[in-house]
């Protein structure tokens, strides 16, 4: 009858209505999304180790650099925190050393395997986690990568509903050690090379805490497009890996070397960084860099350098 809704009509107008609300790329531009935030978010500074990671200097070294530098927190591998410890160092002491510099250990790169099929390789890759959440913990981490390890050369593409639940999984026994797993973005990656597939696990993970550790480098690798941020708040995005990339090698051949410094390359940093700061909320931006040329260089000029062109890019956007 005329003037009368069908009960498809009041679902399909009823989820329209919640999908639009629950994403801000759903209702108008991100800019319209920010004036109804209110102030847009803001930007710390973070140094990857993995930026002087060819130099040899050792973690004490590398968060020296760090701070004199000027950097505000330091993103360290697991790899260099355990070998400190093995080589007799007191994590407490290098916690203390580094709040001392007035840095903050805003994440830390794992590579436990909590997302493959295989049970028992997943049981031990949780345990692994639960030993890196522990020595992270120690010297004051907040944060820790979560890529699909074992899951990324080749094989069968995973069921995402049970990558959720594993991730899941991995966030519990984050919250026992007082540390958030964050779900990395690998663009090489046969899991998790896009967004939207990183995005489902995230969302369906079912967790408060869940959230996404992008990268500049890897969105362009996996294929998807920059624009998929604009539908991503603050609380979900706390770590940023920037980079940039140049325009050859293409795509397909492109590789973790190839990455350069923010604003050397072609990527398009500027709606990158206003799409993440119209998300509300503060991130911090982490200068990941494999650059072999980088590699041969003073290690505290590279980190300068990565400082400036960090916040150049930052200032370029309007966002300073």
């Amino acid at each position: 009858m005329a003037g009368q809704f069908t009960r498809r009509d009041l679902l399909s107008t009823t989820l329209g209505a919640g999908v639009a609300l629950s994403a801000g790329c759903a209702v108008g531009s991100r800019a319209d999304a920010a004036d109804r935030l209110g102030k847009p978010g803001s930007f710390t500074y973070c140094l990857n180790t993995s930026t002087i990671r060819g130099q040899k200097v050792g973690i004490v070294k590398e968060i020296e650099i760090a701070a004199k530098a000027g950097f505000q927190g330091i993103e360290p591998w697991i790899g260099g925190i355990s070998k400190f410890q093995q080589d007799g160092g007191a994590l407490k002491d290098l916690g203390k050393r580094i709040a001392d510099l007035g840095l903050t250990v805003e994440s830390a790169i794992g590579f436990a395997n909590w997302i493959v099929d295989d049970d028992a390789k997943r049981a031990a890759g949780l345990e692994q986690a639960k030993r890196d959440m522990h020595l992270l913990k120690q010297i004051g981490g907040k944060r820790i990568a979560a890529p699909p390890v074992g899951a990324h050369r080749g094989g069968p593409k995973l069921d995402l509903f049970k990558a959720a639940e594993r991730y899941r999984d991995l966030l519990k026994v984050g919250d026992q050690a007082g540390v958030v797993p964050q779900v990395e973005v690998w663009g090489f990656a046969s899991n998790l090379s896009r967004l939207g597939e990183s995005m489902f696990v995230v969302l369906e993970a079912g967790h408060r805490d869940a959230c996404l550790l992008p990268d500049v480098y890897h969105i362009y690798k996996g294929g998807s497009d920059f624009a998929g941020l604009n539908c991503l708040s603050g609380r979900c995005i706390q770590v940023f890996h920037m980079n940039d990339y140049p325009a050859d090698p293409p795509r397909d051949k492109i590789g973790d070397a190839d990455r350069v410094y923010p604003g050397d390359g072609v990527a398009p940093l500027t709606p990158i960084l206003r799409d993440v700061a119209a998300g509300g909320g503060v991130t911090s931006l982490s200068l990941e860099l494999f650059n072999r040329d980088y590699w041969k260089q003073d290690p505290l000029e590279v980190a300068k350098t990565g400082l400036a062109k960090m916040k150049a890019a930052v200032a370029k956007a309007g966002l300073a």
